[in-house]
């Protein structure tokens, strides 16, 4: 696994995580609750080449010049998981919607608490915008890496 750091984003300090089926992990160095990584395992290698273009689209998304990804993802986790981070992902730029409408669109409208675990763990900050949700009172409601940076990240994106 390699990794590089992305400094100076309005969320802070960022850790970029991959291999070559893509990338593994967009972490915030400092989280208010236990995000899935914050910092690199023993055996990974520091490489900023790999990331040249996750860079260069994470710095276009924080400067507005960029509403959709296009990269290889390679996020590890459970068939449900990897289901509900599929489904974040359809959730447009400057858009926001709930736990439950989730849970709908995977096909499980009772499981909005599992949606919630998930994205959770959703090991691709940002790029897999778990930011987007928010509880179905309208309130935003956890975050990985704090509520001030989904606050944040909705704010840039023009949603809070």
């Amino acid at each position: 696994m390699f990794f590089t750091y992305l400094d100076d984003t309005p969320v802070g300090k960022l850790l970029i995580a991959g291999d070559e089926n893509g990338l593994r992990h967009v972490a915030f160095e400092k989280s208010h609750y236990s995000a899935p990584i914050t910092s690199p395992g023993d055996d990974w290698e520091r490489c900023d080449k790999p990331f040249r273009e996750p860079v260069r689209q994470l710095k276009a998304y924080f400067s507005g010049k960029l509403r959709a990804f296009e990269l290889p993802l390679a996020a590890e986790g459970t068939e449900f998981q990897r289901r509900v981070w599929n489904a974040l992902c359809t959730v447009p730029y400057g858009v926001t919607t709930s736990y439950g409408e989730v849970a709908k669109s995977v096909g499980n409208p009772a499981a909005s608490r599992a949606v919630g675990l998930a994205n959770g763990r959703n090991p691709i900050a940002i790029i897999v915008p778990c930011h987007r949700i928010i509880g179905r009172s309208g309130k935003l409601v956890g975050y990985g890496g704090g509520l001030h940076h989904k606050q944040t990240l909705l704010r840039l994106e023009g949603a809070a």
